[in-house]
């Protein structure tokens, strides 16, 4: 399965304007924003772009009042004060800022595991068994439906934030609290034994194209906050996979990524079951990382694209949202 890149449609840096990089906030995953955003923003002044970095949503409403900013380059990650829940995007739909990523309707689902599941099962795209946890439910039941072991984790939130593998009962009631950290419901899910791959997708054109697969090959037993952003033992093999397997993962990805309204740029988590083969989708990131260690930076690559020219590519996908541009 070929991948073909369409040349970029913008040559001109001017042509973006004044570009608000915007980072931190007040999530989660505020100090991997803040990583990914000082990388984005530092490529995109290295192609010529007029860009400044912005902490935060009001300090951009701030800017925007100002009149300083023409486009946004939306790195935050995470909801609840992140940008990847739907709010943000809906505010500047209103105040007619184009922005890159997804916008409202794709943003607020993905950020959602268990309604992003929901969409997926009903479109025969697989997804690993679960169950839907309120505060307070019975948790030793579910975990006897669904049958252990089991991954705990709040439904909205990302990078690997609140979540536990879980092999015996013993565990449960520890992973649940840890979980219920977080705002909003948790999701118990089937363990799926087997290899962690993510695929990267990108604007392309009128369409998207899924990148290169990546299989990611922690240390330790898992692939948890710090295999993700600290150690530097992590592998990551990419492409992940050959032949076949690689071109049904690469289409599931892209299916999965249009399933859920996403657009501009994200990333498919995917695991591949170590017995059947069979892939199940994990979740849809909308505003993936960009840090040292981040995987869509690392699938670009594979295809030529370097991380500057990847963040001009994210950045030119805003002008879908202001009526295009002249090739």
């Amino acid at each position: 399965m070929s991948i073909t890149i369409v040349p970029p449609r913008i040559t001109d840096p001017a042509a973006f304007g004044r570009v608000a990089v915007l980072m931190g906030g007040t999530s989660s995953e505020r100090e991997v924003s803040l990583d990914s955003g000082r990388n984005v923003l530092e490529a995109l002044r290295s192609k010529g772009v007029e860009a400044f970095a912005v902490d935060g949503i009001p300090a951009l409403v701030e800017a925007i009042r100002e009149g300083r900013v023409d486009r946004v380059f939306n790195i935050l990650h995470g909801n609840k004060g992140g940008g990847e829940d739907g709010v943000l995007q809906g505010l500047l739909e209103a105040l007619r800022v184009p922005y890159t990523g997804s916008g409202v309707l794709g943003s607020a689902l993905s950020m959602d595991k268990i309604r992003t599941k929901q969409v997926w099962l009903s479109l025969g795209l697989p997804t690993p068994r679960y169950v839907r946890l309120a505060k307070g439910d019975d948790v030793h039941a579910a975990a006897r439906d669904l049958g252990l072991p089991v991954i705990v984790k709040p439904s909205c939130e990302g990078s690997s934030v609140g979540v536990s593998r879980v092999h015996d009962d013993a565990g449960l009631d520890e992973a649940v609290a840890l979980a219920a950290r977080y705002p909003g419901e948790m999701l118990m899910e089937q363990l799926v034994v087997g290899d962690e791959l993510t695929v990267a997708v990108i604007a392309n054109g009128d369409d998207v194209v899924a990148l290169p697969s990546i299989r990611i090959v922690p240390k330790g037993e898992w692939y948890d906050y710090n295999a993700k952003y600290i150690a530097e033992d992590t592998q990551y093999l990419c492409p992940g996979l050959e032949g076949e397997a690689e071109a049904q993962i690469r289409r599931l990805a892209a299916d999965a990524f249009k399933a859920a309204g996403c657009e501009g740029w994200g990333r498919v988590d995917v695991m591949r079951d170590r017995t059947s083969g069979r892939f199940y989708l994990l979740e849809v990131n909308t505003a993936p990382g960009m840090t040292s260690h981040s995987l869509v930076p690392k699938a670009a690559r594979q295809v030529g694209i370097e991380f500057a020219d990847l963040c001009w590519r994210v950045l030119e996908s805003s002008f879908d949202r202001d009526g295009g541009v002249a090739a």
